[in-house]
């Protein structure tokens, strides 16, 4: 795999994405400390809060990206940036819960506008048999980003104190700003006209869109397993040693950053993307079984399984991004990138919501027997993802898509 994408708008998104993830990996591993031993909050007014604000980003997603469609995608981005960066300095001054609810539902806010206008901005400015190579890209150096600034923000939080906080998120607005600035290199594309008749956002009344989205996000709630469930899988239910968390962790992130461009060679087309949605499912049905019988092994054989089946995760893992990237283009008009892009968004939005209810409950609460349920929702969604991309070919004149939806 070459490390960069080729010289033009996709390396720029490239360095921007860099940018900005970095930013991102000290906001993740510094916020909640920051609010609950530097501001005084409790956890339960911090979960009370992301909650509220994850729901803003699902509900503001569509229509932000009908905004970016409207005012052009780069400068939504950038202002979008802009604003997210501005919010989270602003940060510092919070002292109380309700200024907390307030900071953060407005940045979910710039956050989603950021979110659709990239989608738009990469159908745009990336020609339509790269924008699926062209998320991987971003992808796998959002993986890289992120993990730089975790490792960058641990140094601070060893320190534990509240000039330490502030450099961490100080730090996090400025890469905010500093994203802006580097996507400003990008190509303008021009802003779509409003429609004259019929309803504005189109993507919210495209049953089989919707369908997919659905399917789509609550599919997303895999990424939970590794984060959430498998920990504390590992630390209470399996005799692994403790330091498989970290490794797994590690694996995941080095194989995304190595094969999520090779693997989204497959989705580039509405029948591949279809394909490589199923398959994903089957993967990550076989990862939770795995997962499930690791806890009845000793040692030996529990380390083994996990491995394996972390493995095994990730390959379901990187069919199921390239996928989701491959028919949210492939089925949005090409005047109504941002908002379809939005919409998208709004699924994988929604899977975040649930899945620590979801994943915690069943892994956790219900032991082999919730594992395997698990699996057999996976295993459920990934088959329907073909016949919707199928409905969704009925329903258009022509599809959008370089070729027909045979799936």
């Amino acid at each position: 795999m070459r490390l960069l994408p080729p010289h033009g708008p996709a390396r720029v998104l490239t360095l921007g994405t860099l940018v900005k993830t970095v930013g991102r990996g000290l906001w993740l591993v510094s916020s909640a400390l920051f609010l609950t031993r530097s501001v005084g909050l409790s956890a339960t007014q911090v979960g009370v809060g992301l909650t509220i604000s994850a729901l803003v980003g699902v509900l503001a997603s569509a229509p932000s990206g009908y905004l970016a469609d409207r005012l052009g995608p780069r400068g939504a981005q950038v202002g979008g940036l802009i604003a997210a960066g501005t919010l989270t300095a602003g940060l510092i001054a919070v002292r109380s819960f309700p200024a907390f609810l307030l900071v953060g539902a407005a940045t979910a806010l710039a956050d989603a506008v950021e979110r659709g206008a990239r989608g738009a901005l990469i159908a745009g400015a990336i020609p339509a048999d790269q924008r699926v190579h062209t998320r991987a890209y971003l992808r796998a150096t959002t993986n890289v980003g992120i993990s730089v600034g975790a490792v960058l923000g641990g140094f601070a939080i060893a320190a534990d104190t509240r000039a330490g906080y502030v450099a961490l998120i100080l730090t996090a607005a400025a890469a905010s700003l500093a994203a802006a600035a580097v996507f400003v290199r990008l190509p303008t594309v021009a802003p779509v006209a409003a429609p004259t008749q019929g309803p504005r956002l189109i993507a919210l009344r495209d049953r089989p869109f919707l369908a997919f989205t659905l399917l789509d996000g609550l599919m997303s709630m895999h990424f939970s397993l590794l984060t959430i469930a498998l920990p504390l899988w590992i630390a209470g239910h399996t005799a692994a040693p403790a330091w498989m968390i970290s490794a797994l962790t590690l694996v995941n992130t080095v194989l995304v950053v190595l094969l999520q461009v090779r693997a989204a060679r497959s989705a580039v087309t509405l029948p591949g993307a279809a394909r490589a949605a199923r398959r994903a499912g089957v993967a990550i049905a076989l990862a939770c079984v795995l997962f499930a019988a690791s806890g009845a092994l000793p040692t030996v054989g529990a380390v083994g399984l996990l491995g394996c089946g972390a493995l095994v995760h990730v390959i379901g893992e990187l069919w199921h991004s390239a996928a989701g990237w491959g028919i949210s283009f492939g089925l949005a008009p090409p005047d109504a990138q941002g908002q379809y892009q939005g919409a998208y968004g709004m699924g994988y939005e929604l899977g975040k919501m649930l899945a620590p209810v979801v994943v915690t409950t069943l892994a956790l609460g219900w032991g082999v027997p919730g594992w395997l349920v698990l699996g057999g929702l996976f295993l459920l969604l990934g088959a329907l993802v073909p016949p919707v991309v199928r409905w969704a070919g009925r329903t258009r004149a022509t599809s959008p898509a370089d070729e027909p939806v045979t799936v």
